[in-house]
């Protein structure tokens, strides 16, 4: 990967396994629970801050990298003489991405960049980023590149309780009763950097999510169909793989991805949320 290393947030939500592949390192925000911080991904688990909630109905806090644990993160590499290109989640959602730029500016060679997004769709940079490095581009034209690929990102899912997002005071408690007693599953979608509520399916688990997938894919020809993730918080896998085989017969993917999304996004989204994060084509 040349002199270039690739690096995100926990939020990026991407697989161990890609990570250590493509050599990214990864710098985990905090999450607060019962009087304590623990490292996403690292100290605390989506499943252990689940059983937090149910044990306590209490919603736990997230905390964003602070620009001095940023610039410790960052030391090593540009020590090593290396230029870090690092993935921020958007600055319309977390401070990170300030933080990490007011750690580059101590630094110095180190670009941060607001990926304008969330978990894999994040993770969807991440990785294009190391590929591009791999290929032997230069960080200035890797930077150009990802800056105009975040424009065409993708970024949904469907939630299945609104009780999480209640609890975080984003939305009210007439809302979460009513849309659990008519088991109203709504989409949340991506836009400019935030969350806006989509289309609002009813009905079943199974029913929702796979409707849900219809409408994200189906018919669609503007879909880059090099790579897809299927994010989810603890979905059952025998609705995650009928998720996966859905999303094969509506569009012909070279790469299907599942990935589990970590405490910072779970703390906002619950348990059995799903989305599809993908690209458009260019323009």
């Amino acid at each position: 990967m040349a002199n270039i290393q690739v690096t995100c947030d926990s939020t990026c939500d991407l697989p161990q396994e890609l990570c250590e592949k493509l050599n990214i390192a990864v710098i985990p925000l905090n999450i607060g629970m019962g009087g304590q911080f623990f490292r996403d991904g690292v100290d605390v688990t989506a499943e252990k801050l689940f059983s937090y909630v149910a044990q306590t109905n209490t919603l736990p806090t997230t905390a964003a990298v602070s620009p001095g644990d940023y610039a410790d993160f960052f030391r090593p590499f540009v020590e090593a003489g290396k230029t870090v290109i690092h993935i921020n989640l958007s600055t319309k959602l977390s401070v990170c991405h300030q933080n990490a730029c007011l750690a580059a500016e101590e630094l110095g060679n180190v670009y941060p960049i607001d990926s304008c997004n969330l978990s894999s769709g994040s993770g969807h940079l991440a990785l294009a980023a190391a590929e591009l490095a791999a290929e032997g581009m230069e960080a200035p034209q890797i930077v150009e590149q990802l800056n105009e690929m975040k424009l065409r990102l993708d970024v949904s899912f469907i939630i299945q309780t609104l009780d999480y997002l209640y609890k975080g005071g984003r939305c009210s408690g007439l809302a979460a009763f009513g849309a659990n007693l008519l088991k109203i599953r709504p989409e949340i979608c991506v836009v400019d950097g935030g969350m806006q509520v989509g289309s609002k399916y009813r009905g079943s688990m199974e029913k929702t999510v796979l409707s849900y997938i219809d409408g994200r894919l189906a018919g669609r020809t503007d879909l880059d169909l090099r790579r897809i993730f299927v994010t989810h918080s603890t979905m059952p896998d025998e609705l995650v793989q009928k998720v996966i085989a859905r999303v094969r017969e509506l569009q012909p993917f070279e790469e299907v991805i599942e990935s589990n999304a970590g405490c910072t996004i779970s703390t906002h989204c619950g348990p059995a949320c799903i989305g599809v994060l993908f690209f458009t084509k260019k323009a």
